[in-house]
């Protein structure tokens, strides 16, 4: 079996990690949305309650103080949608299970479903993100095989690595051709930016490709290298340098220390970096920051802490996959 190149497993990875976190966020919302459903269709009894607070919050709750069959009295805050409707010392009618010891109070009026729209809202919000990786994906695979089905044309392509994307200020840097004709080899007419690929790192030098794209230059382009292998473009062919600006020939930039000594036979080479570690950090700085996000926001709790980071996961690791990372 052909292993898949380069280009397709950073794809492979992004939209696995996207549609997992969005099964794993689908399970843990959907699950206490379901609870939550149960308990409220569970409720038959109802309560007088006595709004004590409202405004609470940026999202304007009110608390309210209800006592139910048994005569415990309960103080519950609750998420409405009608904040002008229950201000404070207004009634708030309260439904409860009667059968439990210690029942949790619901808003009776059934059009108040905030609660449960907390819930429900954001895994909508990150289906819809998970979508748009999914179809940017797409979108980038069906424009390189209709690019690939275009005729060709000779021309003279340089490796350069460019800065970092503005999408992406933690990735290594950026890969870009610099084409020309082969007439003019010093004078770069087009720039296109390709996804990493290990046969960019064996050319030097301004090399024969062979450039297929749409009439007038309209489009991505696909360049198909003198080993005949064929870099992802990312983004339209550029009839001027790129805005992060050009560092250099590839292979002088990508230079390290390491290369200007030579180590003995017998001692161990420099440990290479597994390409999806930068996955691994850019899902930890995800989750690291939605859970953050979830106690500067709602004010913490275990269902948002692991919602917000689940969806900070989604959208850290479909951002590091669509920024075209490097080794």
């Amino acid at each position: 079996m052909r292993r898949p190149g380069p280009a397709l497993r950073v794809a492979l990875l992004g939209v696995a990690c996207a549609v997992g976190g969005l099964a794993l966020l689908a399970a843990w919302l959907g699950g206490h949305a379901y609870a939550y459903d149960s308990a409220r269709a569970r409720a038959a009894a109802t309560a007088d309650g006595l709004v004590v607070a409202a405004g609470i919050g940026d999202t304007e709750d009110v608390l309210v103080r209800w006592t139910d069959r048994a005569g415990r009295e309960h103080v519950q805050r609750f998420g409405v949608y009608a904040t002008d409707r229950y201000a404070e010392g207004r009634r708030f009618p309260v439904a409860y299970d009667p059968d439990r010891a210690y029942p949790q109070g619901f808003p009776a009026d059934p059009e108040e479903t905030a609660a449960e729209d907390d819930l429900l809202v954001p895994l909508g919000l990150m289906a819809a993100v998970t979508t748009a990786c999914c179809g940017a994906w797409a979108r980038r695979g069906l424009r390189f095989l209709r690019a690939a089905r275009r005729p060709g044309r000779p021309m003279t392509a340089e490796v350069l690595c460019g800065g970092r994307p503005r999408t992406a200020p933690w990735s290594a840097g950026s890969t870009w051709l610099a084409l020309s004709g082969t007439d003019l080899p010093d004078r770069p007419a087009r720039w296109q930016r390709v996804m990493w690929h290990p046969a960019l790192d064996r050319l030097s030098g301004p090399a024969e490709v062979v450039v297929r794209c749409a009439p007038g230059g309209r489009g991505a382009a696909v360049v198909e290298l003198p080993d005949g292998a064929r870099p992802v473009p990312v983004g339209r062919l550029r009839r001027r340098p790129p805005g992060t600006g050009l560092l250099g020939e590839r292979r002088a930039v990508r230079a390290c220390l390491q290369d200007s000594f030579v180590l003995p036979p017998d001692s161990g080479g420099w440990p290479v970096r597994p390409w999806w570690r930068p996955a691994a950090a850019a899902a930890a700085l995800g989750a690291a920051a939605g859970a953050a996000g979830a106690f500067v926001l709602v004010g913490g709790g275990a269902v948002a802490v692991v919602g917000f980071a689940l969806s900070g996961v989604i959208v850290a690791t479909g951002f590091w996959a669509l920024s075209s990372p490097e080794p």
